[in-house]
C-alpha cells in the first residue's frame, strides 16, 4: 500500500514545466514499486495532473506553487484511489477518465462517487479532451492492455506520461526517503525483472503473458506510441528515463511488432514459444 506521508514525498522539477510528485508505494505481495504524480503547467498557465497521488499539505503547496489545476487525468483501471480528494479540491479541474473506471469506481463503498467530464474509450479516442490539452498532448488508449492503460505523449517536452505499460525498477528516487528499498525477495526479483536496462526480456515477457489481453490490439497501440516522437519518459513506477526512452519503448514491445518473414521473426516466435530458455541461453 502507499506510504505518501510528506516525510517520504520527493518533488523534483523535470524541466521548467513539468513536475513530479514520487512517493513509496508497495504493490500488494510486497512489490515495491513506487508511485508517481505528473504535473504539467501548459503553455496556457494552467497545470494538467496524471495520476494524482494522496492529496497531503506538501501537494498543495507545491499546486498552489504552479498554478491553476484545469485537468485531472486517471491513467488507468487502478490508479485512481485518491482522484475524489483532488477532485473535491479542484472543482474547475476537468476530470479525465477512461471506459469501465466509472463502473469500477461503483463497486467500492469506501471510494467517493465523482463525476467524470471526459470518459476516452474506443469509439471517441480521436474526438479529443479540450483545446488547450490537445494542442499539447496526443495518447493512445491501449484498449487490449490489462488496466485499460491510456498513454499521454507531451509534444512540447518529447515526454511519455505512462503507468502500467513500463516499469523502470527499482524505484531508486521514490524510496530515496525510505531506508531498505531493496528488502523482500518479491521487489528483488522483479528488480532485475522490470528493468530497462539488458535485453528488457523480463519487460517483453510481462507484456505479452500479463498485460496484453488482446495481442493483435495492443500490437496497434504499441506501435502508434513507438512512432512518436519522445525521448523521456516518466512512469509511475520506478525511476524516470531521462534519455533514450523511444528506444527503449520499442525494444520492450518488440514482440508484437515484429513481422512474419523479417530477420527476426524465427527469433522471436522461439522467444514467444520458449522464453525461459532463451532467458537461460543469453545470461
Amino acid at each position: 500500500m502507499a506510504q505518501s506521508s510528506d516525510d517520504t514525498l520527493v518533488i523534483r522539477d523535470i524541466t521548467d514545466n513539468i513536475t513530479t510528485l514520487s512517493v513509496p508505494f508497495t504493490i500488494p505481495g510486497g512489490l515495491k514499486a513506487g508511485g508517481r504524480t505528473t504535473i504539467v503547467k501548459l503553455l496556457s498557465g494552467s497545470l494538467a495532473v496524471f495520476s494524482p497521488i494522496r492529496l497531503t499539505e506538501k501537494v498543495k503547496q507545491k499546486i498552489r506553487s504552479l498554478g491553476r489545476v484545469l485537468f485531472i487525468t486517471v491513467l488507468n483501471l487502478e490508479h485512481h484511489l485518491f482522484l475524489s480528494d483532488w477532485a473535491n479540491e479542484y472543482t474547475d479541474a476537468i476530470i479525465i477518465g477512461m471506459e469501465g473506471l466509472s463502473e469500477k469506481r461503483s463497486e467500492r463503498k469506501d471510494i467517493e462517487t465523482i463525476k467524470f467530464t471526459h470518459v476516452i474509450s474506443t469509439t471517441n479516442e480521436t474526438k479529443g479532451v479540450h483545446a488547450a490539452f490537445d494542442a499539447e498532448f496526443e495518447y493512445e488508449f491501449m484498449a487490449a492492455s490489462r488496466n485499460k492503460d491510456v498513454v499521454f505523449h507531451h509534444k512540447p517536452s518529447a515526454t511519455l506520461i505512462q503507468a502500467d505499460i513500463l516499469f523502470n525498477l527499482p524505484a531508486l528516487e521514490q524510496y530515496s526517503l525510505v531506508s531498505k528499498t531493496d528488502s523482500g525477495i518479491l521487489t528483488r526479483i522483479f528488480n532485475k525483472v522490470l528493468t530497462t536496462k539488458g535485453s528488457l526480456l523480463g519487460q517483453k515477457i510481462i507484456l505479452w503473458y500479463s498485460v496484453a489481453q488482446n495481442k493483435e490490439d495492443f500490437a496497434k497501440s504499441t506501435t502508434i506510441i513507438g512512432e512518436w516522437a519522445f525521448d523521456r519518459m516518466i512512469p509511475c513506477h520506478g525511476d524516470v528515463i531521462e534519455t533514450g526512452a523511444r528506444s527503449i519503448f520499442r525494444s520492450a514491445t518488440d514482440w508484437f511488432t515484429v513481422k512474419e518473414g523479417s530477420p527476426h521473426h524465427e527469433l522471436t516466435s522461439h522467444c514467444l514459444a520458449h522464453p525461459f530458455e532463451y532467458r537461460n541461453q543469453h545470461k
